[in-house]
């Protein structure tokens, strides 16, 4: 049903840029097969109607003409839907070019590639190389969940998704009903945030706790979609980047530097161990629970319980 509309609208954007003169709702019909095999009239002016809205809101400039004998024609204008010439310096082209390296994943390395070449093509500088070395340190986004491209594509175009979710302390996954808002990476993990519908509430998800393939669903958002800035403030505050207590734990005098980095308070006990104040908040535990056995919690008492929960429902399985 997605490839049959998007064709049709394909076909109705090439009718109304490829005229030189208005064409009328019977001259659209005749010319597009999807429209011939309408059944009724209205069936088709609904069908049509709806589709030169999609066209709109998709930024194609179309215009309503009405003839002598007062009948209504429909075209679009090349040169009011011509795009302004694009110019970039060379900063902002290695910009871009720093940014397309980001990428290595085969589907989106193609897509990058084929955009600095039509950049080369505009008119990119030539002293300017987006593939050379900007420095000892190369950017990469790793990307190894089977779960980002369908849920990135689902983001993009607003349309719902179904998936199978294990929550860490979880044997099971569960069924999830999800409006995707957007895909963060932190930690070297990826998040999803969006509108949970079953909860009725925002919610982030783990892409490497996603089992199973992602499936669209049919029907628009139920929620506005808030903020990219919220979002990723979201993102961050749910993967327990934000912290509005402490916590004290044990540490291996020889493991846990991330958490020796966060701590602000380190104390050696001696017998290979050390006393560490950390900063607590939202998925700590998750955090503490990858340490396995090098990592006791002594307070609160409510993160050692949580932890203690992970670690139990890691050992089931």
């Amino acid at each position: 049903m997605a490839i049959a509309k998007a064709e049709r609208l394909m076909n109705l954007a090439l009718c109304l840029l490829g005229t030189r003169r208005p064409l009328s709702k019977r001259e659209l019909r005749e010319s597009i097969e999807a429209y011939l095999e309408a059944g009724s009239d209205d069936s088709f002016n609904r069908m049509f109607e709806r589709d030169k809205d999609d066209l709109r809101e998709l930024g194609l400039v179309i215009e309503t003409v009405e003839n002598l004998d007062g009948e209504v024609g429909y075209l679009a204008r090349r040169d009011s839907n011509r795009l302004p010439p694009i110019t970039l310096d060379a900063e902002e082209a290695a910009a871009l070019g720093l940014a397309a390296k980001v990428w290595q994943q085969a589907r989106l390395a193609g897509a990058a590639s084929g955009a600095l070449q039509k950049l080369r093509a505009a008119g990119l500088p030539e002293d300017v190389d987006p593939y050379g070395a900007h420095g000892a340190l190369e950017p990469r986004i790793p990307v190894h969940e089977a779960a980002f491209e369908p849920l990135m594509l689902a983001c993009r175009d607003r349309r719902p998704v179904v998936f199978d979710y294990r929550k860490a302390n979880a044997a099971q996954p569960g069924q999830r009903h999800v409006e995707p808002w957007a895909l963060e990476c932190w930690r070297g993990h990826w998040y999803l945030a969006g509108w949970d519908r079953d909860r009725g509430a925002e919610r982030v998800f783990r892409l490497s706790r996603i089992t199973g393939k992602v499936r669209s669903r049919s029907g628009r958002f139920t929620v506005p979609v808030p903020d990219v800035v919220t979002v990723r403030e979201t993102v961050a505050s749910w993967a327990g980047e934000t912290a509005d207590r402490s916590a004290r734990i044990r540490l291996r005098s020889d493991a846990g530097y991330p958490l020796r980095a966060k701590a602000t308070l380190v104390r050696e006990l001696g017998d290979g161990w050390d006393e560490l104040e950390i900063p607590y908040g939202h998925g700590l535990d998750a955090w503490l629970v990858e340490f396995g056995p090098d990592v006791v919690v002594l307070e609160p008492a409510e993160l050692r319980a949580d932890v203690m929960d992970r670690l139990r429902a890691v050992a089931k399985g």
